[in-house]
């Protein structure tokens, strides 16, 4: 027979094994395929999903973009709306990072190693990296209002996980699009482990080669 220590014990166990069980049951996992119109996989794709009865979430985190090899690396970035990035520069020579997009316009002059004071991008949208010195550096920043988002890999994949139960609209851009700033959006119903195929029309011309 338990003892009181021990039904305590039991009961709180058994609680959160049940808890467990439910926020399982009510979360989803969402696998993108994103291809481009000839049904080739698109990689560097920013995939989110957008719900429809949103709260404005908190931010999570910070990012950092390289500047090596007289690159950005990564090329492409996604953070949520209110992040902030770091701009460490690993290379011998000085470098000259600006925006002049309107969802996030700043400069960093002239500088070595990593600027004291990141910078907090605070509306969603696209933001086009340069350097005034090194005209072949170019990078993407994509600011998204949401929590639930990623990058796909080489096969075109992303996975978004932990998302309540739901209406989305899933969302996908890629900086090659052949129309500049255009998002591939779908309506979905989320009720578990879901998969969805999106296409981007994009300019195979304007990809980075690795």
């Amino acid at each position: 027979m338990l003892n009181h220590h021990s039904r305590q014990l039991h009961i709180s166990l058994w609680v959160i094994f049940s808890l467990g069980m439910v926020a399982n049951a009510w979360a989803g996992e969402l696998t993108i395929q994103v291809n481009d119109m000839a049904g080739a996989p698109i990689s560097d794709a920013v995939v989110y999903a957008e719900a429809n009865n949103k709260v404005p979430g908190q931010p999570v985190g910070t990012a950092a973009i390289e500047q090596k090899n007289r690159q950005f690396m990564p090329l492409v970035t996604v953070i949520q709306t209110g992040s902030s990035i770091t701009f460490p520069n690993k290379d011998t020579v000085r470098h000259h990072v600006y925006s002049f997009s309107p969802t996030k316009t700043f400069e960093l002059k002239l500088y070595s190693g990593v600027p004291t004071v990141p910078v907090v991008f605070d509306k969603p949208g696209t933001v086009v990296l340069g350097c005034n010195i090194h005209d072949q550096m170019l990078a993407f920043v994509h600011v998204v209002d949401t929590p639930y988002f990623g990058k796909t890999d080489a096969s075109g994949k992303v996975k978004l996980s932990d998302l309540p139960n739901g209406q989305y609209v899933v969302k996908a851009w890629h900086y090659a699009s052949v129309k500049e700033n255009v998002v591939v959006e779908q309506p979905l119903n989320v009720k578990g482990s879901e998969q969805v195929a999106m296409k981007i029309d994009i300019q195979s011309s304007s990809l980075r080669k690795p």
